[in-house]
Formats: structure tokens, sequence, C-alpha cells
């Protein structure tokens, strides 16, 4: 480290041995914006378009408003549960538990797929898929206390409950059941084995549920050091709180009253999207490396520009949205819920874009 260079740990550490600029404990703060600014102002591979943000913004705003686009737009989807109850509560838990790194370097036709009610799904709707089926077949697989169960929830059953209509199983799926029965330990000591408790004790703060998520499992607390700063980005704790707010429709399991705190949920798609907007921008190794298809490890400094930088330039969308219509039911959870589905829509339809960054990762 140079002598020019700050060590923001040791500044931090320095602050509160000497009570230098702490304060009193406000309401809960994930710091993940906070990050996301961090890193963009640092960014050196990674740039964010102001011009195209600004028409990008009136785009979006135009066509989700078209669409009518809502909380209620998530429970529209087949396979999204449809009731506000505690079994929702769990299956929203279970999938973003396990939604994290479906990409496959193989053909569509060779990659792992789920068949259920007599269609075929990847990607993040296959494990929607695997849940469902799975459910429809007796196996609890939504239970905190069954992922606990050796003598029920082995190995096997799990692999079953996984099974691909294709030879490639499920990415990462020693990884997916680690994660099952960490969490599943995690509820049945701390949480009463309850979701619903879990929710409770986050006293409807949307902040508050991300932070106790990444306090109490590991595999959640999806964190990084960029610049030597740690930095936050808690992919999944986030849609979870998410999820809940648009299946409950903010209300019961679903009640926040700081929602709008939660960012963008840094993952593959939107950033790709952000590019096609014009709004993203990568430098030119960075975007060969991409449309290349070579992967990026997990905490590589590209991957966490490519992350941060989306987080920031999903805030700047939204202001400009909300400056343009001030009363816009608008946040970032809306706006990346839309941008995901108008990536998937136009990837269906054969729309030219830029691949999504390869990085194989539980945190997305």
């Amino acid at each position: 480290m140079s002598d020019d260079e700050v060590d923001h740990e040791l500044l931090d550490l320095l602050r509160k041995r000497f009570g230098l600029g702490v304060k009193e404990d406000g309401p809960p703060e994930t710091k993940v914006l906070e990050s996301a600014e961090f890193i963009y102002d640092n960014s050196i591979d990674v740039a964010v378009d102001m011009r195209s943000t600004k028409v990008a913004a009136q785009l979006v705003l135009d066509e989700m408003e078209k669409r009518e686009y809502s909380t209620k737009t998530w429970s529209s989807h087949e396979l999204h549960p449809k009731t506000q109850d505690e079994n929702t509560a769990n299956f929203i838990f279970t999938m973003d538990l396990l939604n994290f790194s479906f990409w496959s370097e193989k053909s569509e036709d060779e990659r792992f797929a789920v068949e259920y009610k007599d269609k075929r799904w990847t990607g993040y709707w296959g494990l929607v898929a695997v849940l469902q089926r799975a459910l429809d077949d007796g196996i609890p697989i939504t239970s905190p206390e069954f992922w606990i169960d050796e003598e029920n929830c082995t190995d096997e059953v799990l692999r079953n409950v996984f099974r691909s209509v294709n030879d490639e199983e499920a990415p990462m799926l020693e990884q997916r059941i680690k994660c099952l029965r960490e969490a599943g330990r995690v509820l049945d000591e701390e949480f009463d084995g309850s979701v619903v408790t879990l929710v409770e004790d986050a006293k409807n703060s949307a902040a508050g549920l991300v932070n106790l998520l990444a306090e109490k499992f590991t595999c959640f607390a999806d964190e990084g050091t960029f610049e030597r700063k740690k930095v936050r980005f808690l992919k999944r704790a986030q849609i979870f709180v998410a999820d809940l707010w648009a299946a409950f429709d903010g209300q019961g399991c679903g009640e926040f009253n700081d929602i709008d705190k939660i960012t963008m949920f840094a993952d593959y798609r939107i950033p790709q999207m952000l590019h096609a907007l014009g709004v993203v921008w990568f430098c030119p190794s960075l975007e060969a490396k991409i449309r290349r298809l070579e992967t990026i490890e997990s905490g590589h400094t590209w991957e966490m520009q490519i992350r941060g930088c989306s987080i920031w330039a999903v805030e700047l969308l939204r202001k400009e949205m909300l400056q343009l219509k001030p009363d816009a039911k608008v946040n970032a959870i809306l706006i990346d819920f839309f941008l995901y589905d108008l990536a998937k829509e136009r990837e269906k339809e054969g729309v030219e874009a830029i691949p999504h960054h390869r990085t194989r990762s539980i945190w997305y």
C-alpha cells in the first residue's frame, strides 16, 4: 500500500475505538447502496452513462405504466404461489435460499431443465418448478423441519427432487444441499424452526430482515472487499424481502415500513439489460471477456464493478423516473423485476444483446 492510499478498515476501527463520528443507533441500514456508490466512485472498468440513464428512465417508466406493473405482476406468473399464508412464506424462503447460478454452457436442448405441467422450465423458473413438483409429489421440500431430517431428507432424495429431463444436473447442487442443511439448523436453533418467526423478528423492517439473514446465515452473507473496503451486495437476502413484499402485496409477512431501502438485486440479467439500454458500459477488455463467454471469478474486481455499478445505475434510474413523475409507484424492486422480465422477453424474441457475464457463485 502506498503512502497515498487510505486504509478504510483501519479508519473504521479507529473511529470505533475513539468514538469519532459514532452516531446513536438509528433505523437499520443494509449499507448495500452505500457500497454500490463507493464501487461506482472508484470503478475504472465499468461506467454509467448519465445521458442514457435519462433516456432509459423515460422508456422504462412509460413501459411499466403501460403494463400496469406492480406487486401483483409477481403473483400473476403461473408458477408463483397465490396464497398469503405460512406455506407461501416457506416457499419463498426456500426459493430464494436456492436461487443462484442456473446458467449453463450447454445448448437449450441439453441444459438442466424441469418438466412440470406439460412444460419445460429452465433457469430460475426451473427452480420454482422443482419446488412445485416436489410438493405435488408429497415431498415437503419447503419445510425447514424436513431439511434437517437425516432419515427422510437424504442427499439422494434431494438429488431426485432436482432431477432434470437432460443429463446435466442442477449446477452447484452440492452447494444447494449445503444451504438447505445450514438454513434448517439455524431456523431450528434461532427461530423455533419457523420462517414466519424469522420475519417477525425483523419488526417490519426490510433492512432489518436483510441484516438478520446476513448475520445468522452464512449462505446469505453476500459481501466482499473492494479497494480495501468491505462492501455488501446481499442479493438473495434482499430478494427474499422483495418477494415477500410482492407475494403478500405489502401486508402480513410482506409488510415493511422501509421497503424502499431495498436496492436492485445484483445478478446476471440486470447488468445485461442495463448494457442493452446504454446505461452501463464495460471497458474493452472486460467486454471482450464477457463476449467470449469466459468465466470471471467471484470476488474479482471486474465482477464487483459490474454488480456495484448496476445497483447504482438502477438507483439513478429510480431517481430520474421520480423526477419525471413524482407520484410514480416505482422503487428499485419493481424496476429490477421489470428489467429482468424485459431481458427474458428479448432473449425469447431473439433480440441481440451482449451475453450475461459468467460467474459461478452461490450469491446469485
